[in-house]
């Protein structure tokens, strides 16, 4: 696949564009990359014209040494969409990239046709949370040059349901749905890593994060993808969101955990082309 850069905001932003049709902009996660959607980039751009992207501060994009807001990360977004020409678009966010993408919406609601989080909040009740998360994710960079199996292994427990965990360990070179095994994602958390200093800036954006008050406000259709055994992010809040957004269906997805768009990608993935193509 081709990689992309362009000049947004006055950073570099790297980005790639696969298949045909409506655009469909996926944003990843705290800590994470756009390689992070290997179960949904390929499946969906049959249906899609999906755009993947690093936010600023990982992956192949700009890293500036600043602390980051929310804003910026939305208008990144804003302004790789005008880089790209699009004037509209469905947005599908997952664990920060919901949190980004809700922002969004607010901000710039013409710009959005559908919406989907997965595994995401309104905001941190615990204040504390925030550094928690941004203290756990340097430790486990801290090790990751040592024994990278050993934390991909540690952060398996928290991001998938034990029953799939048996199986990712009992084989792993298994090729999940002819997508990705154990040892890809192995692989590729070597690729590209956050360093300290960007989670730094990255925990930053989370602080002030909260929509609760301003959810009735988003009026487009909206899918939230909810897994049953999320430890990282609680599920309540999808619910409190389900509530909240007028235009909204919530599907909660049994035995799975905050990586269910990996460990449940066949089901994640007809959820999202049943819901943009057909509605709620």
């Amino acid at each position: 696949m081709t990689e992309f850069f362009g000049e947004i905001n006055s950073i570099k932003i790297c980005y790639e564009i696969q298949g045909e049709g409506y655009p469909l902009i996926l944003v990843h996660g705290f800590g994470g990359k756009k390689e992070d959607w290997i179960a949904q980039f390929i499946p969906l751009s049959k249906h899609f014209k999906v755009i993947r992207f690093d936010n600023r501060g990982a992956g192949k994009s700009e890293r500036p040494n600043l602390p980051y807001t929310m804003e910026m990360f939305v208008d990144d977004t804003r302004g790789l969409m005008d880089f790209l020409n699009i004037e509209k678009a469905h947005l599908m966010g997952w664990s920060l990239g919901g949190m980004i993408v809700q922002n969004f919406v607010l901000k710039y609601p013409e710009y959005v046709n559908k919406v989907v989080l997965i595994a995401s909040n309104h905001s941190f009740l615990n204040k504390d949370a925030p550094k928690l998360y941004k203290e756990m994710q340097i430790k486990r960079l801290e090790e990751i040059n040592d024994n990278p199996e050993k934390v991909f292994w540690e952060e398996v427990r928290r991001g998938f349901y034990r029953e799939f965990r048996k199986k990712m360990m009992a084989d792993p070179k298994k090729k999940f749905y002819g997508l990705w095994s154990a040892e890809d994602l192995i692989k590729e958390s070597q690729i590209n890593p956050p360093t300290s200093t960007d989670l730094e800036n990255l925990a930053n954006a989370l602080k002030n994060h909260n929509t609760y008050d301003q959810l009735q406000n988003i009026k487009q259709p909206s899918l939230l993808i909810s897994p049953s055994h999320d430890i990282i992010l609680p599920k309540s809040h999808m619910h409190d969101m389900n509530q909240l957004i007028p235009n909204s269906i919530l599907k909660t997805i049994n035995k799975a955990g905050h990586d269910v768009p990996l460990s449940r990608a066949l089901e994640v993935n007809e959820l999202i082309i049943s819901f943009l193509n057909n509605g709620l």
